[in-house]
């Protein structure tokens, strides 16, 4: 066992020789094994133990015996895998018994010795069946001394340190560094490898903070605004009884596609299929339409006058919706793009449906009711979860990798809740104003790292989901912003609806440019 206290760093808390040994480890996985060599040879530093050479030393030469009366003085150590390595030991003693005829021997291998294991049962059927297929292959001293290099770096990564390195032990270090770095960044929202000549700390340069571009197609308030799932397009819905369809371009300015007409009362939400090829459209109390993204043409109408949807969410199949009610009677319904029910909750105990959505994975049903109540449903089981909020809520957002969810409260907070419910209470983020409208947030950036929300005094608020108070609040328009989404393939890219008529697309600001400084 090694021992040494020379000691390196600034606070001393490094061990040189294990330092050293485990940039001898990384030479040597890179390929630079003559470097590997003489940094051992200069600094008398072994990147392998004298236990593990004992152990190479008894597999080389095929002394199996050897090899697991080794692996039992190490019992204490090695604990629960002892059993694993002596496996992968009489493993391999039993394929060269087979491969050299020895047929007997290794069945007696295996009923006596390996059934004795405490190790997966599975793996011990696995190694019988094998015995079938191996028992006419010739005896190549090649494949046998390959077989046992194989064998050892097996063992390696069974066997606890000082014995053995972990494997890729200075790769492991810096990345762990690096992430930590990544994590404590409130601005970090880029991809790509990190420099590791300098500490890690991003500028408020990587989030969107400037206006790049206000689109006016709208004539009256724009309640919703929603990119597609690839972020090509980006659909907005107005109380002037149309929804737009918008193009990102290349150079990322948008321009507009489609408009959609047809609705004779304010749009009040939109939804994109998940595959982007179609989009729902929900009238203010009127009909729920869908429409063929490339051409602009409507594919099928849900309801009539007077059919009141509170919100609709898609499958990730892109071929079934559900949509839920403010209307008890009408509930949660679920169609088919033909406009087929396949299912429906419905009844006078049914409360009111504030909001709905469906978790990107298709696992789970998250519905709004009563204002105040979540409930959670797993759609495999059909276990249910409630939560119960003490102040009414108005929207909710789910994180593209389905394991959280968000809910907008008219108490002027945003409460960010776990899919999964091991959380017994919300992270909470505060400093937008909401008192009396529907306000919408979404998560955004860089592995959903940020969350964005509108506000009644015509701001944008962004928060790291580290922290309660906002990182950036975003002027610009002049009335309420009803609602953002944050482009999913452009990290760098937001947009937001107002009340001022127009949707303003956010990016982060420039070197040298004014802040503020915004653009049409």
């Amino acid at each position: 066992m090694e021992d040494t206290c020379e000691v390196l760093g600034s606070e001393g808390l490094i061990k040189k020789h294990e330092f050293v040994r485990i940039i001898v480890q990384c030479l040597y996985s890179l390929g630079y094994a003559k470097s590997a060599s003489f940094l051992e040879l200069e600094s008398g530093v072994s990147y392998k133990s004298e236990e593990f050479r004992l152990l190479e030393s008894h597999v080389i030469n095929g002394n199996w015996d050897g090899c697991i009366s080794f692996l039992n003085s190490l019992r204490d150590l090695l604990g629960e895998t002892r059993d694993s390595a002596v496996f992968l030991v009489l493993r391999q003693c039993l394929m060269e018994y087979l491969k050299h005829g020895e047929d007997n021997l290794a069945l007696d291998v295996l009923r006596k010795r390996v059934s004795a294991l405490h190790v997966d049962r599975y793996k011990i059927h696995g190694l019988a069946n094998s015995m079938l297929s191996l028992k006419d292959v010739g005896v190549d001293g090649d494949v046998v001394h390959d077989s046992r290099k194989d064998l050892l770096k097996d063992l390696e990564k069974l066997l606890p340190p000082p014995i053995a390195v972990p494997e890729r032990r200075l790769e492991h270090l810096v990345e762990t560094t690096i992430t930590a770095w990544v994590d404590s960044c409130l601005y970090h929202s880029s991809l790509g490898p990190v420099s590791l000549y300098e500490d890690h700390c991003c500028g408020r340069d990587q989030i969107p903070t400037t206006t790049t571009q206000i689109l006016t197609g709208h004539r009256n308030e724009v309640w919703f605004v929603q990119f597609s799932n690839n972020g090509e397009h980006l659909a907005s819905s107005s109380n002037d009884c149309t929804a737009i369809i918008w193009k990102v371009l290349e150079d990322g300015k948008l321009t507009l596609k489609h408009t959609l007409c047809g609705h004779h009362h304010a749009v009040s939400f939109v939804v994109w299929s998940p595959d982007d090829t179609k989009l729902l459209t929900c009238g203010n109390t009127e009909v729920l339409k869908l429409w063929d993204v490339e051409t602009g043409t409507c594919m099928q109408t849900f309801g009539n006058q007077g059919f009141v949807v509170s919100s609709c969410a898609w499958f990730p199949n892109s071929k079934q919706l559900v949509c839920g009610s403010s209307d008890p009677e009408k509930g949660i319904c679920m169609w088919d793009c033909e406009g087929n029910e396949i299912k429906a909750w419905r009844g006078m105990r049914m409360p009111k449906v504030v909001d709905i959505a469906v978790t990107p994975d298709g696992e789970y049903l998250i519905s709004i009711f009563l204002d105040k109540e979540i409930r959670i449903l797993h759609l495999g089981t059909n276990v249910e979860r409630v939560i119960s909020e003490e102040h009414p809520i108005t929207s909710l957002s789910v994180s593209s990798d389905s394991k959280f969810f968000i809910v907008n409260l008219n108490s002027q907070e945003i409460h960010m809740w776990d899919v999964a419910g091991q959380w017994d209470k919300p992270l909470t983020y505060t400093g937008h104003k909401q008192r009396k409208y529907v306000i919408r947030s979404c998560f955004g950036g860089l592995n959903g790292k940020f969350i964005a929300s509108g506000s009644e005094n015509s701001q944008v608020y962004i928060w790291n989901t580290q922290n309660s108070k906002p990182i950036e609040v975003l002027s610009g328009h002049s009335l309420t912003v009803n609602c953002v989404s944050w482009n999913p393939k452009r990290p760098q890219m937001l947009a937001s609806a107002s009340d001022d008529h127009t949707v303003r697309i956010w990016g982060p600001q420039l070197m040298g440019e004014k802040k503020g400084c915004n653009l049409k």
